[in-house]
């Protein structure tokens, strides 16, 4: 069994920032706000967080299933 990642680099839809951010290990994030253009990004239709849309790994909840 493979380690939980728990960093994970978010992108911005709108504005194409990258950030690399520490995902919670015991819940999943449903909001996160860019911290260059401040926009407020939601889950995609399907997902349960915004790592899970916007993130190059998906949460540790989801890993662990």
């Amino acid at each position: 069994m493979s380690a939980t990642v728990i960093e994970a680099t978010i992108t911005c839809p709108e504005c194409g920032f990258a950030i690399v951010e520490t995902m919670p290990t015991d819940a999943c994030q449903h909001f996160y706000s860019c911290t260059s253009c401040g926009v407020l990004l939601k889950p995609k239709a399907g997902d349960c967080c915004v790592f899970c849309s916007y993130g190059d790994h998906v949460c540790p909840p989801r890993q662990d299933a």
